[in-house]
């Protein structure tokens, strides 16, 4: 089935925010890069930030879909899937197109946090959270939130390191962190 206007604009708006950022970002830039007129986005969208939100909520949408899947695929025991999320980050990484992640660029230039771009970002780290907590939680952590909360920050710097080059390896680097939080909570 060929997708509707509103989902070739909100997939080639993601590529085109991801790589020069939202506020840099001008309707005239992606009228020219998406072939979509401007007729067309504002029949869809009636703001650009609509048009963001339209963005991160697909992003949010496709990004947990790829990772939990690539969890699921590997069929691991749960001690074993929590690490495992440190292995999908690298592969991540390495993606020629990996430029961070978009909703802590996206919460960085919208920094108000009643924004709704600003709220869309924060919802998309607390599902996160929550299915680390739910991970955690079958791997029998004795403090499920307390260990999710540690792992998702382990995460988000080893994107910011990934992203900002200061470090060789941020995955493997914050996946051993993962392995002492992870034994203190489950044990050796």
């Amino acid at each position: 089935m060929r997708p509707s206007k509103r989902d070739e604009l909100v997939r080639k708006a993601l590529v085109i925010f991801y790589r020069d950022g939202f506020h840099a970002t001008g309707m005239d830039a992606l009228v020219a890069e998406t072939g979509i007129s401007k007729t067309t986005m504002f029949k869809h969208f009636r703001t650009k930030d609509d048009l963001i939100l339209a963005v991160l909520r697909y992003r949010d949408e496709t990004f947990r879909n790829w990772f939990f899947r690539k969890l699921d695929d590997a069929a691991l025991p749960p001690r074993q899937r929590l690490l495992a999320v440190f292995d999908i980050l690298k592969e991540w990484f390495a993606e020629p197109s990996f430029k961070g992640c978009m909703f802590i660029k996206a919460s960085a230039e919208f920094q108000d946090p009643q924004h709704p771009v600003y709220v869309q970002s924060a919802e998309h780290k607390r599902l996160l959270k929550s299915a680390f907590q739910e991970m955690a939680e079958e791997a029998g952590a004795t403090d499920p939130d307390l260990l999710a909360r540690q792992l998702l920050l382990l995460k988000e710097g080893a994107i910011v390191a990934a992203h900002m080059g200061f470090d060789p390896d941020p995955a493997g680097a914050a996946r051993l962190a993962a392995e002492v939080l992870i034994a203190a909570q489950l044990g050796s």
